[in-house]
């Protein structure tokens, strides 16, 4: 079977547990190729596990200050050359498509005739899940951005048969060296970010950012985004603090980190998060990044104290491996604790 991969690139939670999927893909012995978009090509890094992927534009969204800039990203998507490069995908060699919310390989996919499987957070969007700030607009992307016929979704609770656990690498362990809290957020302001860090001199902050270069700033470690830097400070972090992506919240819910989280203004996925960490008493969640809600935090944060979760990545590649996908249903794979139900936390 010859696959190819779409992953979306606007966030690196995407490729984040695509790397996780893409390993026990090959421990399948499946041949898989890889397209990314939603970023320039020069601003991705730590690529080798995708081999010599594909790029395209793709569509991508512009932030500014915690928020989303809704006529820059309007500005700064070619809708022209998008149509373009779903029309010039060669589908030829492909018997599957798997999408990671990518929508030219989608796209192409789905007009070409070549089935495809989507996987990722965006696919566990049912009628079940936890949604905020929720518009005609915001499901209409929702529901074609990235469109597939087979939809496996991931999430924190089971909303839906259909959806599973997060993906994360489930060899990722916390030390018992506990030395900073690690801050993410990649959305907001890296130098109003940093001052507001620095109003805590007692505690040690690493701060990541692809805007930012490695530099000591008081008690803030500045630190450009990398994939095996960041990975071991997270492992050595007393907590994190982050935007309410999917990603990184999971793997801090996998390894025991507590977490404090602030949804980017503006962005539904990331709202409707928030929402179901609160429901699920999984996480702190604040409004606007503060002294006093980082204080508050900082004094009484505790970890979600969940078992550590599955090997996710592995039953889907054995699910495709096997040419079982077409009739996936997450009760078969037993995935979930015992005791959870496919309904609405509360």
């Amino acid at each position: 079977m010859k696959i190819l991969y779409g992953i979306q690139g606007t966030g690196n939670g995407h490729i984040s547990r695509s790397r996780v999927l893409a390993k026990e893909l090959e421990s399948c012995g499946l041949s898989v190729d890889y397209l990314l978009s939603g970023r320039a090509k020069e601003k991705f890094f730590d690529m080798d596990i995708f081999g010599q992927y594909q790029h395209r534009q793709g569509f991508t969204f512009i932030s500014e200050n915690g928020r989303i800039n809704h006529f820059k990203t309007a500005l700064n998507n070619n809708i022209f050359r998008f149509i373009s490069d779903i029309i010039h995908l060669d589908l030829a060699v492909y018997d599957l498509v798997i999408t990671d919310f990518e929508p030219v390989t989608a796209w192409a996919a789905k007009i070409k005739g070549v089935p495809v499987i989507g996987i990722g957070h965006q696919y566990a969007f049912g009628d079940n899940t936890p949604k905020s700030q929720d518009t005609w607009l915001t499901r209409s992307i929702m529901k074609y951005f990235a469109p597939a016929k087979y939809n496996i979704g991931l999430h924190w609770h089971p909303y839906d048969n259909s959806v599973l656990p997060p993906i994360v690498d489930v060899d990722l362990k916390r030390s018992t060296n506990k030395q900073h809290i690690l801050v993410y957020l990649p959305f907001e302001n890296q130098k109003e970010i940093t001052r507001l860090l620095k109003r805590f001199p007692a505690t040690q902050f690493i701060q990541y950012s692809p805007d930012l270069f490695n530099a000591q700033a008081g008690n803030v470690a500045l630190r450009q985004t990398s994939h095996l830097s960041f990975k071991q400070d997270l492992t050595h972090a007393d907590g994190v603090i982050c935007n309410s992506g999917f990603e990184l919240i999971s793997e801090c819910l996998h390894i025991g980190i507590p977490i404090l989280t602030k949804a980017l203004h503006g962005q539904m996925e990331q709202h409707s998060n928030a929402l179901a960490l609160k429901q699920l008493k999984y996480a702190d969640v604040i409004d606007e990044l503060s002294v006093d809600n980082i204080e508050h935090w900082l004094t009484h944060k505790a970890s979600a104290n969940l078992p550590p979760l599955p090997n996710v990545a592995k039953a889907i590649a054995t699910l495709i491996a096997n040419n079982n996908w077409q009739a996936f249903n997450n009760k078969t794979l037993n995935l979930w604790p015992e005791g959870l139900q496919c309904s609405r936390s509360t």
